[in-house]
């Protein structure tokens, strides 16, 4: 992961913490287990859907899951 992403922890039983690379498109989850993934070409409104909803882990099951390619960082 770049260190330019700037990681918001969040609330949720699953996802420890949200990060937005604008250059690359990619989301990055950091999930309680300690793994980080980036997903790639995420919109920005994706993200900012996702650090606003009631459950976080539950928009992320429902709109990234799955749908988004991905690498494991870490």
């Amino acid at each position: 992961m770049d260190d330019h992403v700037e990681m918001i922890p969040v609330v949720s039983s699953s996802i420890q913490e949200v990060g937005y690379d604008e250059t690359g498109s990619q989301l990055h989850v950091r999930f309680v287990t300690g793994f980080l993934y980036a997903y790639m070409n995420v919109p920005k409104e994706l993200f900012h859907e996702l650090i606003n909803a009631e459950s976080i882990g539950k928009y992320f099951a429902a709109n990234v899951k799955g749908q988004y390619e991905f690498v494991r960082e870490g």
